[in-house]
């Protein structure tokens, strides 16, 4: 069975514009493209569960707790005057989108750069008041992950993307890649990355088999556990029992793992629904 060009049949069915399509199981991997693109292209938010997964591996090495809080991390970063309800925000609230903002911000898919007033973009994000107690309200932003971004350089001494490249990216043998930075050089966290679809399902699979790459650890069972439980970056989409991150423009990575499988593609659909995919990959995999 040939799992992607079905789905490339089921998307063209419904008019869903994609470029590639990928999928990986214990055989190995498929690929198929509908159209013409780049190799690389934007996986919007998908790039949050790449993120996250650089904090699992700095878990893995007990570098780093979910529990750890902002403000001891950043103790040197902080703006002599901030809300202090910062410090209780840990690094759970910034991976579950509970820090604590009205609304979300530093979105650079959507916002004007030139129009922040300032070329710290982290600076921006420690003096943002907090609307809600930290835990108490879950709201969804970019601030938040590009905040991991940076905590993942304070741990680690190295950028995201530099952190990365070795431990993920090398690991699962990825091919070309970029990742979208702010004026001073660190990677966004929260969006921005260009990797093929190819690339990017295998992170799926790793999940998909409890942090195993054919016999390559990328996170431990126990980071994985943790991950799928709390909702980071990866919830269960809606009836499919499938786990799935998706981007604004109809970019998803999905993976089952009873079936210890997953599918991933990149396109540009922003107005229709692209579930019917997901839902579509389940019946293949039953």
């Amino acid at each position: 069975m040939n799992v992607t060009n079905l789905i490339l049949k089921k998307a063209a069915e419904c008019g869903i514009n994609l470029y590639s399509v990928a999928y990986m199981d214990e055989n190995g991997l498929e690929k198929a493209k509908m159209r013409p693109a780049n190799r690389c292209n934007n996986s919007y938010s998908v790039a949050k569960a790449f993120t996250m997964t650089a904090i699992g591996m700095l878990y893995d090495r007990g570098l780093l707790s979910v529990e750890d809080k902002i403000r001891d991390i950043f103790k040197d970063e902080f703006p002599a005057v901030y809300d202090t309800e910062w410090d209780k925000v840990t690094v759970d609230h910034a991976l579950r989108h509970r820090i604590g903002f009205a609304a979300g911000f530093l979105d650079i898919d959507v916002e004007r750069i030139a129009d922040y007033g300032t070329d710290d973009f982290l600076r921006i994000v420690l003096s943002h008041p907090l609307a809600y107690a930290p835990g108490e309200k879950w709201v969804y932003s970019d601030a938040a992950f590009y905040l991991l971004s940076r905590v993942v350089t304070k741990i680690s001494g190295k950028k995201l993307d530099d952190f990365m490249r070795p431990a993920l990216f090398g690991t699962l043998g990825f091919q070309e890649l970029a990742w979208s930075v702010c004026p001073k050089g660190y990677p966004m966290g929260a969006t921005g990355l260009y990797i093929s679809s190819e690339d990017m399902v295998k992170l799926g699979y790793a999940y998909a088999c409890g942090g195993e790459y054919f016999g390559k650890t990328v996170v431990s069972a126990d980071w994985v556990e943790l991950a799928l439980s709390r909702g980071y970056e990866f919830g269960q989409y809606k009836d499919t029992g499938l786990y799935a991150k998706g981007g604004m423009n109809g970019q998803f990575l999905c993976f089952s793992t009873k079936k210890r499988a997953a599918f991933a593609f990149h396109g540009f659909e922003p107005e229709k629904d692209v579930s019917v995919l997901m839902k579509y990959f389940k019946t293949l995999i039953d």
